[in-house]
């Protein structure tokens, strides 16, 4: 005898997402819904199978040896699913639908904002402009959603879903963990250069080393942000730990800070604003401080005329700054 079930892909959808997250309430935070809709569906799921999927676990939940099975079938099903929407199922001449974009603030400011510029001209000329068609520049259906985010945390919500492109950075000196299932491709390389008060005895050097800066009080990015984590290893040779007075996630507070001559800073020169009177930017070498910028989006939307598209305006961004 023979069992016929039908499984529905928002249910099996809820199970990839407690197994990528880890329970139904993460889980429901990252798919938008309560965690009772998320236990719902995975009722439904045990229902529709007829095994049970996860199984209590103290105050949380882990998935049963079934219920992973079944999770990895999901995520190849959801996977073939995506690129079939991404692919045939979408004009290739008119990027169209919302694309989700999480990007690091500094390339918020210096990339993302220009590309959405290109895009809201492009739109605007698109309908009456052939030639804007046929160059690919049509892009007056799509409609992006920007969240700022540290890299790590952009590349963990590409890869489950969560987002479709991530804006990254990559530090030499602080490798980004790209998964399996995610594309990265280069925009462009960014330095960061010591920012001193204009008083400052090192204001007037073309060029400061490592050794030159192991007195100095810092102001950082938090802990275990990568920024922070690449000020570190600037010292990290000498055998010296920064010296690190205040902490702040926002660069302008850092160049504040700075012009009041209370800590210097390591900042990135992508989408830093132009400095104050009474602050220099004054490059680190040996090693120099840069990192690589780039794109990640999961392979299942490699050939997506969205992705291709924004893809392309922030690639024309990236070629036109100088931050290298």
């Amino acid at each position: 005898m023979y069992v016929c079930f039908m499984i529905e892909i928002a249910a099996l959808r809820a199970l990839v997402a407690v197994e990528q997250q880890g329970s139904v309430v993460a889980a429901s935070e990252a798919m938008g819904f309560s965690p009772s809709a998320v236990s719902q569906q995975i009722k439904k799921l045990e229902k529709q199978s007829g095994v049970t999927v996860l199984e209590r676990h103290g105050r949380g939940v882990l998935l049963t040896d079934r219920g992973m099975a079944l999770a990895e079938y999901g995520r190849r099903i959801l996977g073939e699913l995506e690129e079939l929407q991404a692919t045939l199922l979408a004009d290739p001449a008119r990027p169209s639908g919302v694309l989700r974009l999480v990007g690091f603030s500094t390339a918020c400011r210096g990339l993302v904002g220009p590309m959405l510029g290109k895009l809201g001209a492009a739109q605007a000329v698109a309908p009456t402009s052939s030639a804007a068609s046929s160059s690919g520049l049509d892009g007056s259906g799509l409609e992006i959603r920007v969240v700022a985010e540290d890299p790590r945390e952009a590349v963990q919500r590409v890869a489950t879903g969560e987002a479709d492109l991530g804006v990254v950075h990559n530090w030499h000196s602080v490798p980004l963990v790209i998964p399996e299932n995610m594309v990265h491709e280069d925009l462009c390389l960014d330095t960061a250069d010591v920012l001193l008060n204009s008083a400052h005895p090192l204001a007037g050097r073309t060029a400061v080393e490592p050794s030159d800066l192991v007195d100095e009080r810092w102001i950082s990015t938090p802990a275990g942000a990568i920024c922070n984590e690449a000020l570190l290893a600037i010292l990290a040779g000498l055998g010296r730990v920064p010296d690190i007075r205040i902490y702040d996630p926002d660069f302008s507070t850092h160049i504040a800070m700075v012009q009041q001559g209370v800590a210097v800073a390591l900042v990135p020169r992508l989408g830093r604003p132009e400095l104050p009177a009474g602050v220099v930017a004054v490059p680190v070498v040996n090693p120099m401080q840069q990192r690589q910028v780039g794109i990640v989006y999961r392979k299942t939307m490699t050939a997506s005329p969205s992705i291709r598209h924004v893809v392309r305006l922030l690639q024309d961004v990236a070629a036109g700054l100088d931050v290298g």
